[in-house]
Order: structure tokens, then sequence, then C-alpha cells
């Protein structure tokens, strides 16, 4: 029988990307998740894209520019982008709020 699992924020694994605030909640062989946090003015580093997934990152809170390698999109609240396999991708925080993104990925690379 499978287990009911709660992680809980304090259990996260969490890291650094330039700027970017990341929390790892999920790793395993079928699925990655996690946010990311970024105050005003800030940016991650560029993630070079994924192997083997898509990833998806859905806006929580707040505005942020999602740039890839040929065009930027601006993303807010409630706004989600699914991004391709080995697309290049960076967060930029160009607005006076923080924001908060949860992201997905699906499958994980190795």
């Amino acid at each position: 029988m499978n287990e009911i699992k709660v992680v809980k924020l304090k259990n996260t694994k969490e890291f650094f990307e330039g700027d970017e605030k990341c929390n790892l909640y999920v790793k395993n062989n079928k699925i990655v998740f996690g946010t990311s946090y970024l105050e005003s003015g800030k940016e991650g580093i560029v993630d070079p894209g994924h192997k083997y997934g898509e990833e998806i990152f859905f806006i929580v809170k707040g505005k942020v520019t999602c740039k890839f390698s040929k065009e930027s999109k601006n993303l807010e609240e409630g706004d989600v982008v699914i991004i391709p396999i080995s697309e290049p991708h960076k967060l930029i925080n160009k607005s006076k709020q923080p924001v908060l993104v949860c992201w997905a990925l699906a499958p994980p690379d190795d």
C-alpha cells in the first residue's frame, strides 16, 4: 500500500541559484518538485535545460520574467509556463514585489 507523505518546509533541501532561493520538496525517479523565491530586482542563474523532461513553472505570487534562449515571457500570479526539453531558462524579478514560483520536472534528469 502506498503511503501518504507530507513534506514540511523545514524538511526541504534549501539551495541558491544566484539570488534565487530554492526549496526542493520531492525528488524521486518520477518527478522533481520545488519552489523558487526571488526578491525584487533579483535574478537566478541560467538553468541549461533538462535532458529528459519538460519543466513547468506555476507563478504562485508576484510577477516574473522568464528568459529563454530566443525570447522572454512576462508571467504573473496564476500563470503557467511549460519549458520544453533542453531549453535554457532563467528567472528575473523586475517588479517591486517578491515572487514565488512552484516548479516540477517530469521525468527527472539522472
